[in-house]
């Protein structure tokens, strides 16, 4: 498995699990404080936006890692629940990354 797919997935998750918190945050002021509704609607539609990215990385992660349907909905519903994206990425990145190291090095073709 090469490097990026991981990359991709670990970025996405942080950023993911950072709106979530940002928008957890909007909630509050909308709703408890009224007001914020413009930025609130705002950041709604952009971590929509980005967790469908991830979404798609996570899922080309847990394709390529071949694993089972259970583990791959919990990676993919990690991204719902505050905070827990983060802990999810930090077990699944240690257990993908000897299938990363694994790979072995393709060497450049030379013309």
């Amino acid at each position: 498995m090469k490097r990026s797919v991981l990359t991709r997935y670990r970025t996405m998750a942080y950023v993911t699990a950072v709106m979530l918190l940002v928008l957890c945050t909007c909630m509050v002021f909308k709703y408890g404080f009224d007001t914020g509704e413009d930025v609130t609607l705002v950041v709604s539609q952009a971590h929509g936006l980005l967790f469908m990215v991830y979404l798609v990385f996570a899922f080309d992660l847990g394709h390529k890692a071949r694993w089972p349907f259970g583990k791959l909905l919990w990676v993919l519903a990690s991204g719902t629940i505050p905070l827990a994206a983060f802990f999810v990425e930090r077990k699944v990145a240690a257990e993908v990354r000897p299938l990363v190291e694994a790979e072995p090095a393709q060497e450049p073709v030379s013309a």
